[in-house]
C-alpha cells in the first residue's frame, strides 16, 4: 500500500504534503489512524509503527497544520499573530520529545523503534531545521495553480517547479501538449 508521496525534499513538509488542494477540495490522506501508520511505515520512520489510536493521530494532524502555518508565513511578520505563536509552540513542544531509537544488530540491520512521540519528535525537529535553515528559502509551492505542495528546490538552477512530475509536472506537459497540438490543428484548418 504506497499511497503517500515523499518529493518535499524534507519530511516535514511530506508529511504537510498529507493534505492535498488546500486552497480547493482539500483532499485528507490521513484519513484514519491506520493511515498515519502507514504513513510512518512509508516515510521509513519506524520498521513496525504499529496500531495508532485516535489521540496520536490527532495530534500528528495537529503538528502538520501547525507546520504549514510555519513554512508558509516564515518569519512572522507579525509576532503578535495568535495563530503564529500557537503554531510555533505545537513545533516547539513536539521538538523535545524524545529521539526515534535506532539500532544496529551483529549482522549491521538496522532497526527503527518507537512511538507516536518519537515520530512527533522526528517531524518536528526536521521543522524546526528547516525554519532555521537557508533552505527555507529554497521553498516553494507547486506551480500546478490546484496543488498547494510545498517543496524544498535543490535543483542547480533553482528553478524547480512541480512538487513532483509524477503529481503535476507531467500531467502541466501533457495539458500544455494537447493545448499545442489543438492550436496546431485549428491553425492548419
Amino acid at each position: 500500500m504506497d499511497e503517500f508521496v515523499f518529493v518535499s525534499g524534507r519530511l516535514c513538509l511530506d508529511l504537510v504534503g498529507t493534505k492535498l488542494w488546500r486552497r480547493s477540495l482539500r483532499t485528507e490522506l490521513l484519513t484514519s489512524p491506520s493511515d498515519v501508520s502507514h504513513w510512518i511505515r512509508q516515510a521509513g520512520l519506524l520498521d513496525d509503527p504499529g496500531p495508532m489510536d485516535t489521540r496520536g493521530w490527532e495530534r500528528v494532524r495537529r503538528l502538520r497544520e501547525a507546520i504549514c502555518t510555519l513554512v508558509r508565513s516564515w518569519p512572522p511578520g507579525d509576532p503578535s499573530d495568535a495563530g503564529l505563536r500557537d503554531a510555533l509552540a505545537e513545533v516547539n513542544e513536539a521538538a523535545r520529545l524524545p529521539l526515534l531509537r535506532h539500532q544496529l544488530d551483529v549482522s549491521g540491520r538496522l532497526t527503527r523503534t518507537g512511538g507516536v512521540d518519537e515520530v512527533l519528535g522526528a517531524v518536528a525537529r526536521d521543522a524546526v531545521d528547516l525554519l532555521s535553515s537557508a533552505q527555507l528559502g529554497k521553498t516553494k509551492e507547486c506551480a500546478n495553480p490546484d496543488c498547494t505542495r510545498l517543496f524544498v528546490d535543490v535543483s542547480r538552477s533553482g528553478a524547480r517547479r512541480w512538487c513532483g512530475m509524477a503529481e503535476c509536472g507531467n500531467k502541466h506537459k501533457a495539458a500544455s501538449y494537447r493545448m499545442r497540438k489543438k492550436q496546431q490543428a485549428v491553425m492548419e484548418t
